[in-house]
């Protein structure tokens, strides 16, 4: 079951659904690598709680209209008008009063998400309202979904994730750093509008797949997975839009596999089993290659302690930095050094010395401060530095 629903084995309307959520994954994916690069991942989240109103108003509007309350385009209308309030009041209470962004956030998100759930309340007293369905745009759900709702969002994710493509460089720019975008000439208020405005387009589109509570996931969190893998900002957006894609397409392939199952809790169950992949066993910043990086540079400590010994004709009683010294070959079984091992040695005191004088010389204190008492001053110095250094050392003739 799991394999058909992985190879769209299930049907035209379930494969719809699955290929809009991927691409719904996509775009949001990249979009909200700006969002998290420009540290305002909050937004999203207000954003996507703001939206619970307008769905709520747009299924009385319809209703009272005489028309089909649950029509998607309708509601994902409405809630682009709540959501766009929601920002209105974000940036007013940001711009004309005292608060900082994370706080006018913080009261925006709960007072319209709390308004949002009275409307609803008052929907389901309704006899209209009893079978909505509008719960489904808290949490997400396919089930029932028509092929016009699926092909609305799979338009969507493509045309949000074309816009992100054609904005990339402007809003990679202003993510960074608005005081020199502005400098540059760019017009920054419209690009972070621009920014805004796809993340609003993202939340709307993807509340009946994702819902309005767990959207902000899908935002975010392929983004910071991407960011584990890569330093450049252009691989952070295509990664991030992978993430994304593999987790849309796949949470909602799984969910299509049992029935009642909510789409958007899988979709984001997905996503953080990524970032979780991508915590462990990213190259540079995975916290595998943080504990091999360490690892390594115990066993540097413990082979330059152990040569230093060497030359001093100290005994090694640690028993790793012996087995350390013998795996490289540096002494023999009976602890006896190697003529390697020697040569290394007398580097390794050399460098010493060389050390303690270069700290007490201030011409080289810039050296002496980035010198971490492992690397070889030869890939530091300059062999006229070095020169200075030796005679330094050697001993003083007595006249």
């Amino acid at each position: 079951m799991i394999w058909d629903a992985l190879t769209l084995q299930l049907g035209y309307n379930a494969t719809l659904v699955t290929v809009g959520a991927a691409l719904l994954g996509m775009a949001a994916g990249a979009t909200g690598s700006f969002l998290f690069l420009g540290k305002r991942a909050l937004v999203s989240d207000a954003i996507s709680h703001a939206t619970l109103p307008g769905v709520a108003l747009a299924f009385v509007a319809m209703v009272a209209l005489g028309g089909d309350g649950r029509a998607l385009p309708g509601l994902l209308a409405g809630s682009a008008l709540s959501a766009a309030a929601g920002l209105l009041c974000v940036s007013a209470l940001t711009n004309r009063t005292r608060l900082s962004e994370d706080a006018a956030i913080g009261a925006v998100l709960s007072v319209f998400f709390g308004f949002g759930i009275v409307l609803l309340t008052v929907i389901q007293s309704m006899s209209s309202g009893r079978q909505a369905g509008l719960e489904s745009f808290l949490l997400g759900s396919t089930a029932g979904m028509l092929w016009q709702d699926a092909m609305v969002i799979a338009i969507g994710g493509a045309v949000v994730l074309a816009l992100v493509a054609l904005l990339r460089r402007p809003m990679t720019m202003v993510a960074f750093d608005r005081e020199f975008a502005a400098g540059a000439g760019m017009n920054v208020p419209r690009i972070e509008l621009a920014m805004m405005g796809l993340a609003l387009a993202i939340t709307v589109v993807g509340l009946k797949i994702v819902g309005l509570i767990l959207i902000v996931a899908l935002l975010i969190i392929p983004a910071v997975a991407a960011r584990f893998w890569t330093d450049r900002v252009g691989h952070v957006v295509i990664l991030a839009g992978l993430v994304g894609g593999v987790a849309g397409y796949c949470g909602t392939a799984l969910s299509a596999t049992a029935p009642a199952l909510p789409t958007g809790p899988i979709i984001v169950l997905v996503s953080f089993a990524l970032f979780a992949l991508s915590l462990v066993a990213a190259p540079n910043r995975g916290v595998l290659a943080a504990v091999l990086r360490h690892r390594r540079f115990q066993a540097r400590v413990h082979v330059r302690q152990g040569l230093l010994a060497l030359a001093q004709g100290q005994p090694i009683y640690e028993g790793l930095t012996l087995r350390l010294m013998r795996r490289r070959g540096l002494i023999r079984p009976d602890g006896v050094a190697t003529d390697q091992g020697q040569a290394q040695a007398a580097a390794a005191l050399r460098d010493e010395r060389r050390w303690q004088a270069l700290r007490s010389d201030p011409a080289h204190e810039e050296a002496a401060a980035s010198y971490d008492g492992l690397t070889p001053l030869d890939d530091i110095l300059t062999p006229d530095q070095l020169t200075a250094l030796d005679e330094g050392l050697r001993p003083k003739e007595v006249p």
